[in-house]
C-alpha cells in the first residue's frame, strides 16, 4: 500500500538500491559456493581465482550501487538522522559492517588465489561469505517488515 502513495521521484533510487542489494546477495552466494567447492575440488587454483574475481567484479560494485542508492533514497525521503526509524539504522549498520566483512573476504580470497588454491584461506572465505549473507538477510527482514516503524 505504501508503494502506491510513494512519490515517483523515489522510484529510480529505490530500484537501484534493491537491484544492488539483490546483486550483492547473488554475488556473495556465488562466493560462498565457490569457496566451499574450491576447498575440496581438484581445480582449487581455478576456483580460488573465480572466488576472488566474483568478489571484486560482482560483490564490491554491487555494494557500491546498493549503498549509494540507499543514501540517495534516504535523502529523498527527508530523514534527518535524529528520529530515523529503527529499520534504517539496521540497514546502514549492515551496510557499514558488511563493507568491512566484504573487504576482509576479498583479502582472504586474494591470499587464497596467490597460494594456488591451497591453504586455509579458502575456508575463511567459506565462513565469512555466509556470515555476510546472514547479515544481509537480517537487514532484508528489517527493511521489509519495518519493525517498530
Amino acid at each position: 500500500m505504501l508503494g502506491l502513495i510513494r512519490p515517483d521521484s523515489w522510484n529510480l533510487p529505490l530500484f537501484l538500491h534493491v537491484l544492488g542489494a539483490m546483486a550483492l546477495v547473488g554475488g556473495m552466494t556465488a562466493v560462498t559456493v565457490l569457496a566451499w567447492v574450491g576447498a575440496r575440488a581438484p581445480q582449487r587454483a581455478l576456483l580460488a581465482r573465480a572466488t576472488l574475481w566474483t568478489t571484486l567484479v560482482v560483490a564490491v560494485p554491487s555494494w557500491i550501487v546498493m549503498r549509494a542508492a540507499a543514501q540517495w533514497i534516504y535523502s529523498r525521503e527527508g530523514f534527518d538522522g535524529k528520529n530515523d526509524p529503527n529499520w534504517i539504522g539496521v540497514g546502514f549498520g549492515a551496510s557499514d559492517v558488511g563493507l568491512l566483512v566484504l573487504l576482509i573476504t576479498a583479502c582472504f580470497a586474494f591470499w587464497w588465489s596467490r597460494r594456488g588454491g591451497l591453504g586455509w584461506q579458502g575456508r575463511v572465505v567459506g565462513v565469512l561469505a555466509p556470515l555476510y549473507l546472514v547479515l544481509l538477510a537480517f537487514a532484508w527482514w528489517a527493511m521489509a517488515t519495518k519493525p517498530g516503524l
